[in-house]
């Protein structure tokens, strides 16, 4: 669903662009609750390289039309809402700057809508969803589901807005509307089961890694003076620490597979926004991207012949560029934090 330049107006691309920045600002302030444990910087980082290389994998999703993740509720629920709209802005502004997809001045557009709306409707029905089911791991997928299902027809019903504002070209609303709403319900079901099954996988090896399943365990009780209470919380283990880091290390390599090897076998057929937009003219005035000619335009390293090795290449430099990118930013926040905190424990 990557906007590319030319699709919203000047003005409206603008305004996107402040909402944009407003969000970032607020979420680089709401992270620093989020990025409390020593080493949350780097999971998060590796969020984003992970979400990098799962949208490299379109799927097939109806006649000639394909789908890829957005991954706003893969990262909100992960890493917390606040980290997840950094974690999709690094990725957008990766893909954006190196690999030419999405355009630079349509940047605002893309923030508000793959990062900001799927975050905070993914997360908002979340937490409504888990306030409601049972308490446990398997409601925590289920909400995982339905919060990522729900996630992307709300971004193609935002970007249906922000073209009713600004679209350059004259198509009419309802036609955009129904068929941007249509095609990405059906995307969004692959959302939902590539959200769902990482979330479960991560929740079955490190659920006190998953932002969205924190506080849901039975705690243990103990009577005291004939009254149940909780029990004090036991100290995370040193095998625990090691996990994470296998978790870390699992979680890059696996990234690298994704987007350096099996990308390849990914489908050819455009993307939902790209299909409507060529279908109902809506890519009229679509302007050449200002990154081009950049070697690494259209996730091929220019200059490589061999498609397989060009697309992989470019797949895994993708993947360790936003790592590190995402890393940087997300240990410059928790570092920040550590320093508005007192020894006590206080704000100063």
């Amino acid at each position: 669903m990557h906007v590319p330049d030319g699709f919203i107006d000047a003005p409206t691309s603008a305004v996107t662009g402040v909402v944009a920045a407003g969000a970032i600002a607020v979420s680089l302030r709401g992270a620093h609750r989020e990025l409390g444990g020593e080493r949350t910087a780097p999971l998060a980082g590796l969020v984003a390289a992970f979400i990098f290389a799962v949208q490299m994998l379109n799927f097939p999703v109806a006649a000639g039309t394909s789908g890829h993740l957005l991954g706003g509720a893969l990262a909100a629920i992960l890493v917390g809402p606040y980290t997840g709209v950094l974690c999709v802005s690094v990725v957008l502004l990766m893909q954006g700057i190196l690999f030419a997809d999405g355009g630079l001045t349509a940047l605002g557009v893309n923030i508000t809508d793959m990062a900001l709306v799927t975050t905070v409707v993914s997360y908002a029905v979340f937490r409504g969803l888990l306030a409601v089911l049972p308490d446990g791991r398997r409601s925590v997928t289920v909400a995982s589901f339905v919060a990522a299902l729900v996630s992307v027809p709300a971004a193609a019903c935002a970007f249906t807005l922000i073209y009713a504002i600004g679209g350059t070209t004259d198509v009419a609303l309802g036609k955009v509307a129904t068929a941007m709403i249509g095609v990405h319900v059906l995307i969004g079901i692959g959302e939902a089961v590539i959200t769902a099954l990482t979330v479960s996988a991560v929740i079955a090896v490190r659920p006190d890694l998953v932002h969205g399943a924190r506080g849901l365990g039975q705690k243990l009780k103990l009577r005291v003076n004939g009254e149940l209470v909780d029990a004090p919380a036991a100290p995370v283990p040193a095998a625990a620490r090691t996990s994470r880091r296998t978790l870390w290390i699992s979680g890059l390599v696996a990234s690298l597979v994704l987007a350096g090897f099996v990308s390849f076998y990914a489908s050819a057929n455009p993307d939902g926004l790209e299909k409507i937009a060529h279908d109902h003219g809506i890519d009229k005035k679509t302007e050449e991207h200002t990154s081009s000619d950049s070697p690494l335009a259209d996730y091929g390293v220019k200059d490589i012949s061999d498609a397989r090795l060009s697309g992989g290449l470019a797949g895994v430099i993708g993947v360790g560029v936003t790592a590190v990118a995402g890393s940087a930013v997300f240990w410059t926040v928790r570092r920040r934090r550590s320093r508005d905190v007192s020894p006590a424990g206080t704000d100063v």
